[in-house]
Order: C-alpha cells, then sequence, then structure tokens
C-alpha cells in the first residue's frame, strides 16, 4: 500500500478535481496521509491562472524535490494547469517529478502510480475533453456540511486577459441527472450547502444542445431532500437565462446569490478586454437580475491596471461602484499573462499605479460593505453553523445565505449553547458588524438550555 500526500493548489474548480483524485487513490487501494515526510508519493495539483499563482506552484513542487531527494519520498507527480500550460517543457525544467498530468487527465491518477511492466509515460498532456461524472469517486474535503458542486468545464469566451480557455478547454456540461445524482450522495453525506462551480456558469448546457440550462439544473437540485441551500458561482454577464433568474426568485432552497464577475466599467477598457458588453449593457443585466430578484445578493470581481487604463477609466470604475453597491466585491491587479492577448499591448501600466489602485476601490468597497452589513443590526437571518471561530472555541461560526464559503464574511455566534452542532441552520439576532462580518447571538435556543 503506497502512502499518498496531496497538495491542491488554487481555486475551487481545482479543489474539485483534488477531491476526485483523493477518492479514485483511495478506492484502489491508496492510504492518504496529512504528512508528507510520511508519504511514499506526493501529487501537487498547481494553478497558472496568474504568474504569482505559477511561481507559488513551482516553489511547493521544488520544496518536496528536496524531500524526494533526501530519500524519504519515492515519487512525485505534478498535475493541473500549470502541466496544461507548459506541458512536455517541464521535463526537463523539473527532472526530480516522475509523472505529469494535464488538467484533463487526473483520472489518471491511480494508473500512473500502479506498478507495471516497462516505463509509464512521464507526461499526460492532451486537450483537456475530460469532466468527472456521477460515478467518479470523490472525497468532499471542503466542509461537514458544505460542498462545491462542478456543473461544467472549459470556457468558449476569448477575454484579452484571461488564459483558462488553454487550460481548461472548451465548454463541456454535465447532464442534470449526473449533477443530481452527486449532489445526493452528498446529502447523504450530510452536505446541506451546494456551492455551484464552473469556469462559466451561464453557459451551462449550451454544448448539450438538448434544451438543458441553469434553470433546469436548479430546479432539479432543489428537490433533493437534505441540500437546503444552492448557491451559483461565475456567471459570465452574457445570456444569462431567464429559466434561472425564475427559478431563483420561486425556488426557496436558491439562494438569492449571485456571483457575477464584470472585471470593469470603463468602455475603452470593456473593450480592449474582449468582454463583448458596455458599461450600459452591464447596468441593464443587473438591473435585470435585480427586478427578477428584489434584493439579490451580488458580488463581482474587478481588475485594476490594464494595459492603458487611465485616470479617467479608474474613476469610472470607482463611480460604477458606488452606483451599483454590490454587497461583495473582489478585486485584482492586473498581470501580463504570457499567451494573452493583453500582454503584448502599450502602455503597460506601472506596479506602484496598480496597487494604489486596487487599494483605493477596496477602500472604496470596504465602506459600502459597512454600509450594507450596518441595516442588518437588530434584525434575524439563518446561520449555517460551520464550527468554532479561528479565534476562540468559545464562539462559533457560520455563514448566512448571503455569505459564499471563503470569499465573503463570516457571522460570529456569541451564545453557543449545548445542541448547537455543525451543519444546523439556526436563527440569529444580528448585535454587531465589522467591514465584512456580522456578529450576534441565536434566537432558537430552548429554554433551559445552557451554553
Amino acid at each position: 500500500m503506497q502512502r499518498v500526500h496531496l497538495v491542491s493548489l488554487g481555486c475551487s474548480k481545482n479543489r474539485v478535481d483534488s477531491e476526485v483524485m483523493v477518492g479514485t487513490l483511495l478506492s484502489d487501494g491508496f492510504e492518504l496521509v496529512d504528512d508528507p515526510e510520511s508519504a511514499d508519493v506526493v501529487v501537487v495539483n498547481t494553478c497558472s491562472f496568474i504568474q504569482p499563482a505559477t511561481e507559488e506552484s513551482i516553489d511547493t513542487v521544488l520544496g518536496f524535490g528536496e524531500l524526494k531527494e533526501r530519500g524519504t519520498l519515492k515519487k512525485l507527480v505534478v498535475t493541473g494547469c500549470m502541466v496544461q500550460r507548459y506541458g512536455a517543457a517541464l521535463e526537463s525544467e523539473l527532472p526530480e517529478v516522475d509523472h505529469f498530468l494535464g488538467t484533463g487527465e487526473y483520472h489518471r491518477i491511480a494508473q500512473v502510480l500502479k506498478p507495471r511492466e516497462g516505463q509509464a509515460p512521464r507526461s499526460h498532456v492532451d486537450v483537456p475533453m475530460y469532466i468527472h461524472d456521477e460515478f467518479a469517486p470523490r472525497l468532499n474535503s471542503w466542509s461537514a456540511c458544505s460542498a462545491y458542486l462542478k456543473i461544467s468545464e472549459g470556457c468558449d469566451h476569448t477575454c484579452a486577459f484571461c488564459i483558462i480557455p488553454q487550460l481548461r478547454g472548451k465548454l463541456r456540461s454535465r447532464t442534470i441527472p449526473s449533477l443530481v445524482s452527486e449532489a445526493e450522495r452528498l446529502a447523504g453525506e450530510g452536505i446541506k450547502e451546494l456551492n455551484l462551480i464552473s469556469q462559466d456558469s451561464t453557459a451551462y448546457g449550451r454544448d448539450l444542445r438538448d434544451g438543458t440550462d441553469l434553470g433546469g439544473l436548479m430546479r432539479a437540485l432543489a428537490r433533493i431532500d437534505g441540500i437546503e441551500w444552492i448557491r451559483l458561482h461565475y456567471a459570465y454577464p452574457h445570456g444569462v437565462p431567464k429559466s434561472f433568474l425564475e427559478a431563483m426568485a420561486e425556488e426557496p432552497k436558491l439562494c438569492r446569490y449571485v456571483d457575477i464577475p464584470l472585471q470593469h466599467a470603463s468602455g475603452a477598457m470593456l473593450k480592449a478586454m474582449r468582454r463583448g458588453v458596455t458599461r450600459a449593457g452591464q447596468e441593464r443585466i443587473l438591473e435585470r437580475l435585480r427586478s427578477y430578484v428584489p434584493n439579490v445578493t451580488l458580488r463581482s470581481t474587478f481588475i485594476v491596471g490594464f494595459p492603458g487604463e487611465t485616470e479617467r477609466d479608474f474613476l469610472e470604475l470607482c463611480d460604477f461602484l458606488e452606483q451599483q453597491r454590490f454587497d461583495h466585491v473582489g478585486v485584482f491587479t492586473y498581470f501580463a499573462e504570457e499567451g494573452t492577448p493583453a500582454a503584448t499591448l502599450p502602455d503597460q501600466v506601472p506596479d506602484e499605479v496598480k496597487q494604489e489602485r486596487q487599494e483605493r476601490l477596496m477602500t472604496l468597497q470596504a465602506q459600502i460593505s459597512r454600509d450594507k452589513l450596518r441595516a442588518h443590526v437588530g434584525t434575524e437571518v439563518d446561520v449555517l453553523v460551520e464550527g468554532f471561530a479561528e479565534e476562540s472555541e468559545l464562539i462559533l461560526r457560520g455563514r448566512t445565505r448571503d455569505q459564499a464559503p471563503d470569499v465573503d464574511g463570516q457571522v460570529y455566534i456569541l451564545n453557543a449553547p449545548l445542541g448547537v452542532r455543525v451543519g444546523q441552520i439556526r436563527r440569529l439576532r444580528v448585535d454587531q458588524t465589522a467591514d465584512y462580518d456580522l456578529v450576534g447571538e441565536l434566537v432558537d435556543v430552548p429554554a433551559g438550555a445552557s451554553a
């Protein structure tokens, strides 16, 4: 029995791939260990979305390479986006690595590690075509009560700054029955919350050409016993289907939450980014969302410092945030990624200007967030209990329907009576707020319960 330690870097989509690899290894008789020092094999599932992520991936691999040189580690396997991006060239750059698997080859993990006659191919990198189905073994690693559900893979857009289509391939959607089957299995394991992820969730089902769409999927998932909250991430702003908006307005289990990355608001920047939409177009999309689902929670992401971005462009973005008042915002500084059209554009913005604009935009959003959260003081909200706060085992933490895992704020529960368990959805009165978090006490505590 080989002992395997797996490290997953990057996004939630990568995490799901890692969970499938772990499930595959366990079902094939491998043992999973937490300590790399006790492992026979280390697997590093890499990220290469932007240069800092690539550098982190390389540093991680080199660190385990040193462990291998000391003789305690027998094999080192590297998978994921960095392998897909650089292919067989990594064989000479990283001689300490035994096998490389691209983003469409992670199902081969047990195959390359099993003893065999002859020499196993060192690299498996091809055009990504694979996406796992309901029959793939998967070990959820995120939370005892929350899980990611990957609904599709790949992206057909050609945004100037993004290398994802090269790393993940074209859109390929899973069928509704496949996703329902996996979700039912997760519900049987105690999962209460599903976070639907992909590279482009809005486009879900288009490639199947059989009428499958996001609205139909959401309604099917909402019928699963045990699943209480369903949240959508990464909705590209083009072609949001009416069926999805209607489902979100009508199905109680669907969180009134949409993660819709817009990237900018200046017309010049949106054109240069190849987003295929204007500021006015984005405003119409947001108005449509809010008309179907009043009080919908909106998360978006933006890029500052894209080539050619002027102070006027940036101020237009600030004005857009002040006008739209998003609930949650992520702000990234632009990186000139090799292999993307934007990397060769003139008028690259100095790093210090990018950093300064990121700080200004986040300061603006922090004030918007504070104002919006203060409106919750004195109200009652449902909270999914997730465990103890890192700061103290006397304080529980959780999230509301309006807070996605890992990227949004949290709720801190000051009273922790007996009987409160991870995975419960409890009623809480909000007493305090911070920039991104809520603080309060449970109000659905039975009489006589003690802390």
